[in-house]
């Protein structure tokens, strides 16, 4: 069975990154009212498990390690919020400083050229760390926009904290409501919208070979920063109407990355269709497995039945059989693109051959169905 146990780096991270968003509170607590930042905290917490369940809803074919995302986040929350607010105030201090223009026009520069290019840094360097250390996850295009919006939404989580309690202490009750429409309600997606630039480009990177991989990067890299200045110029410079411009923009950009997704689970399920018949001489894969297992409905059903006929651990091992049966297509996809060696897939692929056989001899078996079991026969 597949399990997701936190390994020391995974629990030495989180608490580093707990320490860094402790950190970036304290600053809005010294900032302002601490009565304040309590409200400012609710609020800016208050639609993350929404934004959060939106975001997995497209992470449903081949979920992501739970361990793998929570890190995203708190990345995005604590380690990538606190250094990009650090830098972008010295940033703003120089610029008033040297070039000796008034706050409005620095923050409106800082705003505009500065912090694109310190916050997509910042978030996009945990997808670099996913490219070197878990390159087997990213397995499509889709699992570089769910990272990307992982840390995107731990980043403006802490981010609108600040923004929150800014506005309360200069405009008050007012400042603050339309602060929280304009951030929480109108543009939740913003910041995972322009890190999915990096996200898909890190994703395309995983599957190749070569140094073109550094060229689609840089790319995505840049194109996330020239998203980011875009919004961040339009509200700055040219005010509301700028303002609704650049929405109109991030949604076009939001419909395309659905529309990514979309492609590629047709291409895992294409997979799914072409590798695993290959394998019902083993007994562990037959044609209605194969049905199952390409649509989505299909999986829900089946996940549904293993819950009423078996309980917990029934579902249990129907999440294991058809996750292990998705890794198996990606297996050999991996392979085919020359991406492992043949020893990494032959042990990759007898450990998953193992881990469903052991889903499905966990299957529940209604009494209708046991004497057929009995004799070997998997229950439909």
């Amino acid at each position: 069975m597949f399990k997701d146990r936190p390994s020391v780096a995974l629990i030495a991270g989180l608490v580093v990154t707990g320490l860094c968003a402790l950190a970036s509170f304290s600053f809005d607590v010294l900032n302002g009212d601490p009565v304040y930042f309590f409200i400012a905290l609710a609020l800016a917490l208050a639609p993350v498990p929404v934004l959060l369940a939106a975001v997995l809803a497209l992470d449903r074919m081949e979920p992501e390690p739970r361990s793998n995302l929570i890190f995203a986040f708190a990345w995005g929350a604590g380690v990538a919020v606190l250094i990009a607010g650090l830098v972008n105030s010295f940033n703003l201090v120089y610029i008033e400083n040297t070039v000796q223009l008034g706050y409005d026009s620095s923050r409106n520069i800082a705003a505009t050229f500065g912090a694109p290019v310190v916050e997509e840094t910042m978030k996009g360097l945990v997808l670099l760390g996913l490219l070197r250390f878990k390159r087997a996850e990213l397995d499509g295009p889709t699992d570089g926009i769910i990272y990307a919006s992982m840390v995107g939404l731990g980043f403006a989580m802490s981010e609108n904290v600040s923004y929150y309690v800014a506005a309360l202490d200069d405009m008050g009750a007012q400042g603050l409501a339309v602060t929280v429409v304009l951030r929480g309600i109108l543009s939740p997606f913003a910041h995972p919208l322009f890190t999915s630039m990096i996200g898909v480009a890190v994703a395309y990177a995983a599957q190749r070979q070569g140094r073109g991989r550094v060229v689609v990067i840089a790319a995505g890299w840049i194109g996330a920063m020239l998203l980011h200045g875009i919004w961040n110029g339009f509200a700055s410079y040219v005010g509301i109407g700028g303002l609704a411009v650049a929405y109109v923009l991030l949604m076009i950009v939001l419909f395309v990355l659905i529309g990514i997704v979309f492609r590629d689970r047709k291409r895992i399920v294409a997979l799914i269709q072409t590798y695993l018949p290959a394998y019902q001489a083993t007994g562990l894969v037959g044609p209605h497995d194969v049905a199952m297992l390409s649509s989505l409905p299909g999986r829900r059903q089946a996940r549904q039945w293993a819950r009423t006929n078996g309980g917990r651990a029934g579902l249990r091992a129907m999440n294991d059989y058809q996750l292990a049966a998705t890794e198996l297509g990606l297996l050999h996809e991996r392979a085919r693109r020359h991406m492992i060696g043949e020893r990494t897939f032959n042990e990759e692929q007898h450990a998953l051959l193992e881990c469903m056989a052991g889903a499905r001899a966990h299957f529940p078996v209604p009494a209708g169905q046991a004497p057929p079991a009995a004799q070997g026969y998997a229950p439909p």
